[in-house]
């Protein structure tokens, strides 16, 4: 059965330089794109957009400047907005310096938390759930009404079980320290989850908040799994794999590019997620990825630190194969895609 017209027109010519026609498909719309900053409803402040966001995708950055997560409910939480505001607030992390100040007296080499009731109200954080999340800490514990005070346990040092045990001093240096991981210490919610809001989705509500932590979410009962997404690539790739963070840099490309009202084919968007990712890493378009692993010598030079490329190669005896688009321009060639790929023989008949 014949293929309709529609369909044939579908297919790509052989030899075609889709590199090229990508790369300038979203290379001539990039141009237009602003460098503003987006207000993310509330959640996290000025997320990246346009420019700046479109680098952050393409350099494979660990983290997003501002990274946020969507994190959708079960059925029977996500149909009412008050089970899913409960859900927010068991997600948002609360840190002890939050609700409480938090001081270390160097004098008598004690760490002193005073709770503070106005923002332990707002933040529906109770005194007893600061006092649980500091009895992890090591040494005496000394309880008031609305404080804790707490001295650290000198540490033991012990080379063999037999052997005496050596009693290491306590330091101010140690309290100092100490202090500060008293102050990060999380009294409720899910570390890497901030600023946790409902947002009224097309059929129920879902939380939409700053950070990322798919596996710290997934705990949650109420939380449905299959169903977290985040902006951080690296995040998903880690958790759900490859395949996965191929869809999310379509997908974080592809919405870049609807909100500044430029539209480019999803195929371009699919060439350059498939070139990052192909390897089964997600690795950036740069010198330290896809641009300085080109098997040409001059392409490599081309692009960023020529002389080192040039010099490496001249080092290590590195033949140029001219392969490429570059190194055939370099040179003065014709470049082997499209027309420049095929050699026509003709047989020459003599005239009679």
């Amino acid at each position: 059965m014949m293929k309709s017209t529609k369909q044939q027109s579908l297919k790509i010519p052989a030899y075609e330089a889709v590199g090229v026609v990508c790369a300038q498909s979203i290379g001539e719309p990039g141009t237009q794109m602003t460098m503003r900053t987006f207000h993310y409803a509330g959640v996290a402040e000025h997320v990246p957009t346009g420019l700046p966001r479109l680098i952050e995708i393409v350099d494979a950055k660990k983290e997003p400047k501002k990274a946020i997560i969507d994190i959708h409910l079960k059925s029977s939480y996500a149909r009412s907005r008050g089970d899913a505001e409960k859900v927010a607030k068991e997600l948002a992390s609360v840190f002890v310096s939050d609700v409480a100040d938090v001081e270390d007296d160097l004098e008598s080499l004690t760490i002193k938390v005073l709770f503070n009731e106005k923002d332990g109200k707002s933040q529906g954080i109770t005194f007893a759930m600061v006092k649980k999340a500091l009895e992890s800490f090591p040494g005496d514990v000394k309880i008031d009404e609305t404080n804790v005070i707490l001295k650290p346990a000198s540490e033991t040092k012990t080379k063999d079980a037999d052997k005496d045990k050596k009693e290491k001093k306590l330091t101010a240096r140690a309290v100092r320290k100490l202090t500060q991981k008293v102050r990060d210490t999380i009294v409720r919610g899910v570390r890497g989850i901030h600023k946790a809001v409902v947002i009224k989705g097309a059929e129920d509500y879902f939380v939409r908040a700053g950070g990322f932590n798919i596996v710290g979410a997934s705990e949650n009962l109420a939380v449905d799994p299959k169903r977290i997404y985040t902006n951080n690539i690296k995040e998903i790739e880690r958790v759900y794999g490859i395949e996965a963070a191929r869809n999310a840099i379509v997908r974080e490309i592809t919405d870049v590019m609807n909100m500044q009202k430029l539209y480019v084919d999803v195929r371009h968007i699919m060439l350059i997620a498939d070139a990052m990712t192909y390897a089964g890493s997600v690795k950036s378009i740069g010198r330290h990825g896809l641009s300085g692993e080109k098997i040409g010598v001059l392409g490599r030079a081309a692009f960023e630190e020529t002389i080192k490329h040039l010099i490496n190669a001249s080092a290590f005896s590195e033949e140029e194969k001219l392969i490429g688009v570059t190194e055939n321009i370099i040179v003065g060639q014709t470049v082997p895609v499209g027309t420049g790929k095929i050699r026509l023989v003709m047989k020459h008949t003599k005239k009679r």
